[in-house]
């Protein structure tokens, strides 16, 4: 496993590189040879069948998973450290009873001061700060529990913005969204990734955001089958030999 940090390339801003990377658990290769680069302000969708190996892959370039190959990062001041990366699992579940509330959760991940002890009004002001990114700032008292799944999506990407990352890793952050929320999620992304030029990198199974929203699209399958614009992966043949599509979308 091999893991650089380096100031030069893509001019001294964020970036993301990959090369022949592959990893195995015991004997069961679950994907081998993945190279990709990702800009700085990119968004970059990552798809596939279930298994192909997508959510292993974030993990590795989180840090979660053994690998063979290179992972590269180049960011401002990447010499001296790690860069910033913001993560929202998939499909993460909250029981509707619980009385954790969204203020509760943010202090729970940023605080020392134990939650039982309530938030303390500056903490109330951070977490409205964040909320503010992610236009939610009236889910604030809501019990987490009860939150849609659009606004619990919103609410993890505030968590995952705090400390404004270099690069973003969402894995699935559309399931359990319905329609209008995708839309008003992957809007938000759109925003945010301008605003503070950051990387967004996500694991997606909704291809008809893609030709609006996607820079890049990778199809994976064990392995990087092809990478291109929206229009070049979902027109190749890559993909309908992946998803058993006949002749086309």
């Amino acid at each position: 496993m091999k893991l650089f940090f380096h100031g030069g390339g893509c001019g001294d801003a964020c970036c993301l590189r990959i090369q022949d990377l592959s990893v195995k658990y015991g004997e069961t290769c679950i994907f081998e040879h993945v190279n990709l680069h990702v800009h700085c302000g990119e968004m970059v969708a990552l798809i596939g069948p279930n298994g192909a190996g997508k959510s292993t892959l974030l993990k590795a370039i989180l840090g979660q998973q053994e690998y063979d190959g290179v992972i590269a990062f180049s960011s401002p001041g990447a010499r001296d450290r790690r860069p910033r990366m913001g993560y929202v699992p998939q499909s993460p579940t909250f029981d509707p009873g619980d009385p954790l509330s969204v203020a509760d959760l943010f202090a729970c991940c940023m605080s020392k001061r134990p939650a039982f002890l309530g938030v303390s009004r500056s903490m109330r002001e951070k977490v409205l700060e964040c909320l503010d990114r992610v236009h939610a700032t009236d889910l604030i008292d809501k019990r987490v529990g009860t939150l849609s799944g659009g606004e619990l999506q919103r609410v993890l990407l505030a968590l995952a913005l705090e400390p404004l990352p270099n690069i973003l890793i969402l894995d699935e952050p559309l399931s359990g969204v319905d329609v209008e929320g995708i839309h008003t999620l992957m809007d938000m992304l759109d925003e945010i990734r301008k605003e503070y030029d950051l990387s967004i990198l996500m694991t997606t199974h909704d291809f008809s955001i893609l030709p609006k929203y996607a820079d890049q699209v990778i199809l994976m399958d064990h392995g990087m089958k092809i990478q291109g614009t929206p229009a070049e992966v979902l027109a190749s043949d890559a993909f309908r030999t992946a998803f058993h599509v006949k002749g086309g979308q």
